[in-house]
């Protein structure tokens, strides 16, 4: 789709004015190149037309914002006189568990635990002298009083979705106008001879950098009262430190790429269902209060990089992290170390405190932690138990920095939004922005953190550019953790299923910061790459599949409203995809359990004659439900070979190449009847696509919903890409048994030459040469099989998943050496006995 188009589609229809005019830009510069020459004059008043629309859009943001932070503001005050208001009215407990909030999402024992305990008393029970008309009277006063309270907090609820759009909105407001800038700067470059790109944006954009704007203290601002709201003013209360008293935690993390169009929007979606963890509730948000800068430590020959990279058992991440800016004197050292499943543990992440001060001594050993642990015994902060894994965590780290040569390496910056209820880390969302890596080592010989633990060049002034290219990675996406801890058996949360299904997240297991900067910070010195590195190239954007949509909460038509995305489907609809994590290893089903339908007896274990009634019943069944009228027929067809539904917006797109999609599970007779046309729609839809291909131009369309799947990912030069291989000791026990059963076999004919050897006459040469066979093979298989084992334990060490572990020639080959011998041992006695 064209940029005008776009923009005209996209926009806010209330705020119209204050968009970019690109296609009043787009029509005079037009005009200008084709009716004359480009001069200076047309230069400097093209120019001020930018600049006005520049200010326009920057005076619009500015306000926009400030009425943004005005309007929450009132509406807190309004829900915390609302709340005032709730308690004087003195409702008796039965009738103020009427006054509960009507989201869904409120229904969290954490918070009806909390707003129990806030509950007053309805009166004594020794009143019962009270005439029985007065109580009446007063329970109407107080039911009705009830009533007009929740009826004022459905309208602030209204409110809130509103500014939660004019946020959405807002975001995109901006987004679009950067975009409609670069476009039109750009083609001005290409249509006149006087470039403009580089000094508007240095001249003007870089005075007002509209789209350089921070949202996280208004989406901070905007959590806390959504959130106040929703729970009727009394949110739920904890610990919020998350993380910060505990020394030992573990979780099960899955990992998404944001791209950046992406970010406002997800964190709007997610605020509506887990309010903005705030780690100091009274203090006011600062950007700073975001930032997480860690540094990593590993030795010159990457030894900790590729335990992790290749996910050995044990494997170690060392790190120093902090949060906050440099000021912050308290400094976290942090051990991660991987468990493998077969094991029975879970993979750790530990960490104790120390004063920025002291960490150069601990890391040259000169500095213990014995006295600083046992004063917090002697305060009463730590127990003696946790004392002593901190201790011995803290003489472990110290160790291994020591008789492992560890070395500052890489710092990784980013600004954290974490979603979570406070106290409660069943469901934990953290959205990592602006990450950056840069290096630390000193390696090169350019000196960067000299005799430090860490650079004093740098702070938390993103994006760093002091730093020099080379030394920096400025990641593209935004990261997204979801943390879940739920019971066995137990489905997450409906809208965790949507968002990870939705258009806004790219699942990537088992991403990592360290590994993802050391690879491409250090390119000389690594030679095995993480699987998602030729990823970055590819375009992560998705059709939207209007989950997570911001709406406001007055329907409109498509006209008044068409920025805030797709309504969020019906969480009953049953064609909606299930949740699922993406799967690293070890932690998918069993072959058996996803195997196709062939062999369908021996799949599921029954006779042949009870498998063929079962089959028999379900291409039955698949029949009826295809020949069944009405709405249920539409989704029977499921089953058969589809082909994908053409665009229903009347937005032109270009002619795209369709697929045939085949469902293996599908019967055979049922999918033979109407595979042929399918066959054939196809042919027809690609011949019309192939022939209206050049009548569209290439960059006029916008993404479909086909999507292709490649399996040809292609490493740097000179590099391996790394695909993480699950290793077990069932594995190393395996290659010992088939060794041993070579073993065996080689045993027997062994035995069989030695039997010819010794009791044959020393002058039968027949039987010395069938000896001497027997001999040869059995040697020949031990030798073999040595061999293979040998080479199959290395490959196992080194986690290579291609090798020889399938031996095609190996029994073929000893077949053949016995079958020789025995055919050799027939003929010799059998020309023996014609001669005798």
């Amino acid at each position: 789709m064209k940029f005008g188009r776009k923009i005209s589609h996209d926009l806010y229809t209330e705020w119209r004015p204050f968009y970019i005019d690109y296609n009043l830009l787009k029509r005079e510069l037009k005009a200008r190149t084709t009716s004359h020459n480009w001069n200076a004059a047309d230069e400097e008043e093209f120019t001020n037309m930018l600049e006005g629309e520049l200010d326009k859009i920057h005076d619009f943001q500015k306000a926009k914002t400030l009425e943004l932070s005005n309007r929450i503001r009132i509406a807190e005050r309004q829900v915390r006189k609302l709340v005032s208001e709730e308690f004087t009215t003195t409702p008796s407990p039965t009738r103020r568990r009427t006054l509960e909030p009507s989201a869904p999402d409120s229904e969290d024992p954490e918070a009806t635990r909390k707003r129990d305990t806030l509950e007053q008393d309805g009166g004594s029970d020794d009143d019962d002298t009270d005439n029985e008309d007065d109580t009446l009277a007063t329970d109407d006063e107080s039911t009705q009083s009830i009533d007009a309270l929740e009826e004022q907090f459905r309208l602030l609820e209204e409110e809130v979705a509103t500014l939660v759009a004019d946020v959405h909105d807002l975001a995109l407001y901006t987004k679009l106008n950067i975009t409609g800038f670069m476009k039109i700067l750009k083609k001005h470059d290409k249509q006149t001879p006087t470039p403009l790109t580089q000094p508007f944006i240095q001249n003007y954009l870089e005075k007002r950098p509209f789209y350089k704007y921070n949202w996280d203290a208004i989406i901070v601002k905007l959590s806390r009262l959504y959130d106040l709201v929703r729970t009727r003013g009394h949110p739920v209360q904890g610990d919020s430190s998350a993380g910060g008293s505990q020394s030992a935690f573990v979780r099960q993390t899955t990992k998404y790429w944001v791209h950046p169009d992406n970010l406002v929007p997800l964190k709007l979606a997610i605020m509506r269902h887990l309010p903005v963890l705030v780690f100091n509730p009274d203090k006011e948000f600062e950007p700073k209060d975001a930032a997480i800068t860690s540094i990593y430590f590993d030795n010159e020959d990457l030894e900790l990089y590729l335990g992790r990279l290749e996910k050995t058992e044990g494997a170690q991440a060392i790190r120093l992290r902090w949060y906050g800016d440099t000021n912050n004197t308290q400094i976290f050292v942090e051990r991660k170390t991987h468990r493998e499943d077969w094991t029975g543990e879970k993979s750790v992440k530990a960490r104790f405190p120390i004063k920025e001060d002291k960490v150069n001594a601990f890391l040259c050993g000169e500095y213990t932690m014995d006295e600083e642990f046992a004063a917090l015994v002697e305060k009463g902060r730590k127990s003696q138990a946790e004392v002593d894994n901190m201790l011995q965590l803290a003489n472990e780290v110290q160790y291994a920095v020591l008789t492992r040569r560890l070395q500052p390496v890489m710092r990784t910056y980013y600004n954290r939004t974490a979603f979570q209820l406070p106290g409660d880390a069943r469901v934990r969302i953290s959205l990592d922005t602006e990450l950056t890596m840069i290096r630390e080592d000193d390696w090169d010989g350019r000196v960067r953190t000299g005799n430090n633990w860490r650079r004093t060049d740098i702070g938390i002034d993103w994006p760093f550019d002091q730093v020099l290219s080379e030394d920096r990675e400025l990641f593209k996406y935004g990261v997204l953790e979801v943390k879940l801890q739920t019971q066995y058996g137990q489905e997450p949360p409906q809208w965790v299923t949507e968002l990870v299904n939705s258009h806004l997240v790219e699942a990537v297991p088992k991403f990592s910061k360290f590994i993802h900067g050391c690879a491409t910070l250090l390119p000389h010195r690594v030679h095995l790459v993480p699987f998602w590195l030729p990823q970055m190239d590819v375009d992560i954007t998705k059709p939207n599949t209007g989950f997570m949509s911001v709406s406001r909460p007055h329907t409109r038509t498509p006209s008044e409203r068409r920025s805030s995305g797709a309504p969020t489907p019906d969480a009953t609809d049953p064609d909606r995809a299930a949740y699922a994590e993406p799967l690293s290893e070890g932690e998918g089903d069993e072959d058996m359990d996803l195997a196709p339908a062939r062999d369908e007896g021996a799949r599921i274990g029954l006779a042949g004659a009870q498998a063929a009634d079962a089959i028999a019943y379900r291409e039955k069944h698949l029949k009826e439900r295809v020949q069944q009228p009405g709405p249920s027929r539409g989704r029977s067809s499921d089953c058969l070979p589809v082909l994908p539904a053409p665009p229903t917006t009347p937005a032109p797109r270009p002619p795209r190449l369709r697929t045939l999609s085949i469902d293996p599970l599908v019967p055979a007779s049922t999918f033979d009847e109407r595979f042929q046309d399918r066959l054939r729609a196809v042919k027809r839809a690609n011949e019309e696509a192939e022939a209206n291909a050049g009548q569209t131009s290439p960059g006029s369309g916008e993404t479909g919903d086909d999507r292709v799947l490649t399996r040809e990912w292609r490493a740097p030069l000179g590099k391996r890409i790394a695909i993480p291989v699950r290793v077990e000791p069932k594995v190393y026990f395996a290659t010992e048994r088939t060794f041993l059963s070579w073993l065996h076999f080689a045993i027997y004919i062994g035995t069989i030459a030695t039997t010819l050897l010794n009791f044959i006459p020393s002058n039968d040469e027949r039987g010395l040469l069938c000896a001497a066979l027997f001999t040869f093979a059995a040697l020949l298989a031990i030798v073999y099989s040595a061999g293979i084992f040998v080479y199959r334990a290395q490959r196992l060490r080194r986690r290579r998943a291609e090798g020889l572990y399938y031996d095609k020639y190996g029994p073929t080959m000893l077949c053949a050496v016995l079958l020789a011998a025995l055919v050799t041992n027939l003929v010799l006695r059998l020309s023996e006995i014609a001669e005798g």
